[in-house]
C-alpha cells in the first residue's frame, strides 16, 4: 500500500539541520506514527512522503516554508525579570511556558540584561531547511475510528 490521505503511517527519521547537525532521531526510540493527510508531521515532510511503500528509504530536503516558516523578529520581545518564578534558570536557551491565546506557548529565552529577559515565540527550528532521512516502516488504511478521531490508535 502507498501513502496517501488518510493511510496510518509508522516511519523512523533522522533529522538535520542546515549545518548537518542531527536534531531529532526516532532511531533509538520507538518509530513514529501518524494519520496522514492530517497535518500531524510538517507540511513538507507529508507532502514529499506521499506515495512511498512501506520499506522506502528516503532522503527528504524541506524548505523552512514548507516546515516551520521563516523566523519572525516581532515574535522576540522584552519581558520583565520580575514576572519569571526565582527558581527558574534565566539563561540563554532555556525554555518556559505560558499560556497563549491557543493554549500553552513555548518561549524560548534568548538573552538576559539586567532586569530584562529577551523570549523568542518563535518555533526554534522557524527559517531552518532540515533534512530527513527516513524509513517507511508501514503503511496501512486507516480504520474509520482513526480517521473520526484524527488520530492513528496503538
Amino acid at each position: 500500500m502507498k501513502i496517501g490521505q488518510d493511510t496510518a503511517v509508522t516511519i523512523h527519521y533522522t533529522l538535520k539541520g542546515p549545518d548537518g547537525q542531527i536534531l531529532d532521531s526516532s532511531l533509538d526510540r520507538e518509530p513514529l506514527t501518524y494519520l496522514h493527510g492530517h497535518r500531524q508531521i510538517i507540511f513538507g515532510l507529508e507532502q514529499r512522503l506521499e506515495g512511498a511503500e512501506a520499506g522506502a528509504q528516503l532522503d527528504i530536503h524541506v524548505p523552512a516554508a514548507e516546515a516551520y516558516g521563516p523566523r519572525h523578529q516581532d515574535l522576540v520581545f522584552p519581558v520583565r525579570r520580575r514576572q519569571f518564578d526565582p527558581e527558574v534558570a534565566l539563561e540563554p536557551g532555556v525554555q518556559v511556558v505560558t499560556q497563549g491565546e491557543e493554549g500553552p506557548l513555548v518561549l524560548t529565552i534568548v538573552g538576559v540584561e539586567g532586569d530584562t529577559v529577551l523570549l523568542d515565540a518563535n518555533h526554534p527550528l522557524a527559517g531552518m531547511d532540515l533534512d530527513f532521512s527516513v524509513q517507511v516502516v508501514s503503511v496501512r488504511a486507516a480504520t474509520p475510528a482513526e480517521i473520526a478521531h484524527g488520530h492513528v490508535h496503538a
